[in-house]
């Protein structure tokens, strides 16, 4: 796995080049998300002119945590429509991706993630367990009225 994802425009063909791997490039401190493993790219990057484009898909897995239920599961998040263009320096042709790339996969996480659909939540308790601290007041108003 890289530590960074460089293009170096120099050495691109005129049509392009596919560019896929994968970077160490997401580190979360947060307890209810977790990722693991790195940034997976499928890029395309190409000159026009002075201009690098690229396009392509990233993806990475994280350890989440349910909004709805409170369980760990496992899940991809993805980003399909992965877009980044700058103009091209001829003095430093080399092009780091990693924080936009970083960045994106940040963007693509849910705000409030779930294991499934049908996660039903947290269960409820169907009755209100006893509260014994009112029999003293019930006790209190019959000997009142006796």
């Amino acid at each position: 796995m890289d530590e960074k994802l460089v293009i170096d425009a120099s050495r691109l063909d005129p049509e392009g080049v596919e560019l896929t791997g994968e970077v160490d490039a997401v580190d979360i401190c947060e307890a209810l998300v977790k990722p693991f493993g790195g940034i997976r790219y499928r890029l395309h990057a190409q000159l026009f002119g002075k201009e690098l484009l690229v396009r392509g898909h990233l993806e990475q897995d994280f350890d989440l945590v349910c909004s709805r239920c409170g369980k760990d599961f496992d899940d991809t998040v993805s980003v399909d429509d992965f877009t980044f263009s700058c103009e091209i320096d001829e003095s430093s042709p080399e092009v780091d991706l990693t924080e936009d790339a970083r960045e994106s996969i940040i963007l693509a996480l849910p705000s409030y993630p779930v294991c499934s659909e049908t996660c039903p939540g947290i269960e409820r308790q169907a009755t209100l367990p006893a509260d014994d601290r009112w029999n003293v007041l019930d006790d209190l108003t019959r000997k009142k009225k006796g």
